[in-house]
């Protein structure tokens, strides 16, 4: 149990890691002066999920800063299937070509450290960690479920069916690392988004879901949702999430946040690599940046290229060792 509640802090203390590399000089290695060079061209931001999750809100809003400060167009594409496999694989296909970007997050470590794909986060030039992003348990407002220890308590005794977006999204991370800390079981239904998870529990089709906080605030705010706990290291200061309890605070030690991020295929060409890099410097600098990361309730956890890399090295590790990988 020692172990387990060690390793679970590992884990959920990445955010950490990320927010004390961010506070390094100037980024790490990386220098300026890109401008001269690599010059954008019709850039596609690939999303490798389904329009309405938390994926899809990442790579809108980041696509759109970007969009500011290089005066180029970002189409963004939503390449959904295979818990985020698709989209990925599409991307590989795109290996040297830097009119490319991809909203990353979580699913590109999982993927490769529970499935058979052909690719790694190594596979990929890391540009920008955005920040944070941790996870709320929530069941519809009628549920006879109030907290997490009813949900862990249900799962020791009957059937308890949730509601995951993939298999190797960081909502099932968060289910295992609960039946882990609790010796409970849960039933899983896979979704390919983050929306299709919130419709199956206002539906009633599942009796909890494990979402970020910007997924369901509207759902929050009106009732139609009840929080069960907070799976973060302690409570947020957000004042609408404020009153919600940690799960730590009802007896279960997880806690785990998702990054997310943006990447460029590998092998791009080096100017190219750092003109992304000053470039989402910049957005990191703006008013949409801040927007973004109050709207969706993150914490603004930021790493660049190297550092960025030395981040999903350590989050990749930490990852599989919770997962037993």
């Amino acid at each position: 149990m020692k172990h387990q509640k060690a390793l679970l802090a590992s884990v959920a203390g990445v955010s950490a890691l990320g927010l004390a590399l961010s506070g390094c000089s100037g980024g790490g290695s990386e220098s300026s002066g890109s401008e001269e060079g690599f010059t954008p061209d019709k850039v596609t931001m690939i999303v490798p999920f389904a329009a309405g999750g938390g994926s899809d809100i990442a790579g809108r809003a980041t696509a759109s800063g970007l969009e500011q400060v290089t005066d180029t167009t970002i189409t963004v594409q939503n390449i959904d299937g295979g818990s985020g496999a698709v989209g990925y694989s599409e991307f590989l296909g795109r290996n040297g070509d830097p009119n490319y970007l991809l909203a990353t997050e979580t699913a590109m470590l999982a993927l490769p450290a529970t499935q058979d794909v052909e690719f790694t986060h190594k596979s990929f030039t890391p540009i920008m960690k955005l920040g944070d992003d941790y996870t709320l348990i929530v069941a519809k407002s009628d549920s006879p479920l109030n907290t997490c220890e009813d949900l862990t308590e249900k799962g020791k005794k009957e059937r308890t069916v949730v509601a995951i977006s993939g298999a190797t999204g960081l909502d099932n991370i968060t289910f295992t690392l609960m039946e882990k800390a609790t010796q409970s079981k849960f039933d899983r239904v896979p979704f390919e988004s983050g929306a299709e998870v919130i419709s199956a529990v206002m539906g009633g089709q599942v009796e909890a879901i494990s979402v970020n906080p910007g997924e369901v605030s509207g759902q929050l705010e009106s009732g139609d949702l009840k929080p069960l706990c907070a799976a973060a290291e302690e409570r947020y200061s957000y004042p609408a999430l404020k009153d919600i309890p940690t799960a730590k605070e009802q007896g279960i030690d997880v806690a785990f946040a998702q990054f997310r991020g943006v990447i460029a295929p590998g092998d791009i060409p080096e100017d190219a690599k750092q003109y992304w890099i000053d470039k989402a410097k910049e957005f990191a600098e703006t008013d949409a940046y801040s927007q973004y990361i109050e709207d969706n309730m993150m914490q603004p956890n930021t790493a660049y290229g190297d550092e960025f890399a030395t981040y999903l090295d350590q989050n990749d590790k930490d990852l599989r060792e919770a997962v037993g990988k």
